[in-house]
């Protein structure tokens, strides 16, 4: 494929994917052995603890029983548990809470991800690299704009990337 045919889509993807699947295997060698790339998207939340299960599913673009599906897995495995919402009025509300071992985890994803930063950076030069973080930020805000003008439907504005379970 040529510079020119590749599209917007490929050149963001592309790059998810291979930092997706370096995650998930120096997760594995870390002894999260029993996690799936499923599962990194809802891992993968940078403010999981203490949301509803209906908000990250909004969030991650997801239906609620995909994500209650994922959860579900992730709580047998001992990643998180989903308690009473303490906070809100509706005692039949959930939230969801990592344990120490989602802790530990998110500890070792955090570490992957800053090797890779810190070697995209030696790559790249320190003056392109934080244009390219400047720009990817400014691309985000500009896709959230686009995707959320009138006319779009109503879940236009979720995250770009796909999911294995992403609503069709």
């Amino acid at each position: 494929m040529t510079a020119a045919a590749t599209t917007l889509a490929t050149l963001l993807r592309s790059p998810a994917e291979a930092l997706d699947r370096r995650i998930l295997d120096e997760a594995r060698a870390a002894g999260f052995t029993d996690l799936v790339a499923a599962h990194l998207t809802v891992l993968g939340h940078p403010a999981l603890d203490g949301l509803r299960p209906s908000e990250l599913a909004d969030e991650a673009g997801m239906t609620r029983q995909a994500l209650n599906y994922l959860l579900g897995q992730l709580e047998q495995l001992g990643y998180l548990v989903r308690e009473a919402d303490r906070l809100g009025d509706d005692r039949r509300s959930k939230r969801v809470y990592l344990t120490e071992r989602g802790e530990a985890l998110r500890r070792a994803v955090r570490q992957s991800v800053t090797a890779v930063e810190t070697e995209l950076e030696a790559d790249l030069g320190s003056r392109d690299y934080r244009q390219l973080r400047k720009l990817l930020g400014r691309l985000d805000a500009a896709a959230r704009g686009v995707l959320a003008r009138p006319g779009r439907d109503a879940g236009a504005d979720r995250p770009l990337r796909p999911s294995p379970c992403r609503r069709r």
